[in-house]
């Protein structure tokens, strides 16, 4: 279940808001200029299902982002607790970064931890299956998949290059919970 926790910048001990409740999330989210919406992945997709039969099924989804944003690139992160390289998978993405453009993610599987750093607060947003969440370009923030990660995300992007980050190089990730999974 989607769960949000927010915290104080300078206090990773307590949080001053913790909800499930997802239209509390996506009110909490939408101060920050944060965008959640709850989506349906409910497409017949294989375990072992490739890029191009994910996005295929998620094709009108897709379409309806890009008439939107104007997304010019997509493709789909997939990850499991098998692979190989997934310890720095996991580093390269918990380092406080920014990107020049909204970073768009819908969840078609398992969970990962999207937390962003908004003025004097941290967003700490668990998105599951069926969440859509843009954090908006230049917002600083990190993502953790976990020690165990399981997860589809199909990420949209502005930037052809696809992915591009600019490290803040503050370590206030390192303070705050990480995903146990």
């Amino acid at each position: 279940m989607s769960h949000l926790s927010i915290y104080a910048e300078d206090d990773a001990s307590t949080p001053l808001l913790e909800s499930k409740d997802f239209r509390k999330i996506s009110a909490e989210l939408g101060k920050a200029g944060i965008r959640l919406e709850r989506w349906t992945a409910d497409k017949e997709i294989d375990e072992d299902a490739d890029s191009d039969a994910i996005i295929a099924a998620y094709q009108a989804e897709i379409d309806r982002l890009v008439a939107e944003g104007g997304y010019q690139t997509w493709d789909v992160v997939s990850m499991n607790p098998d692979h190989p390289e997934k310890d720095a998978f996991r580093r390269k993405f918990l380092d406080e970064h920014t990107h020049s453009e909204d970073e768009v993610r819908f969840f078609v599987r398992g969970h990962g931890l999207f937390v962003m750093h908004v003025a004097d607060k941290v967003y700490s947003m668990l998105c599951e299956k069926d969440d859509l969440i843009s954090v908006p370009a230049n917002t600083k923030h990190w993502f953790d998949m976990g020690p165990n990660p399981v997860f589809t995300a199909i990420r949209l992007f502005n930037n052809p290059e696809g992915w591009v980050a600019r490290f803040t190089g503050d370590e206030i990730a390192e303070e705050f919970p990480l995903l146990d999974n």
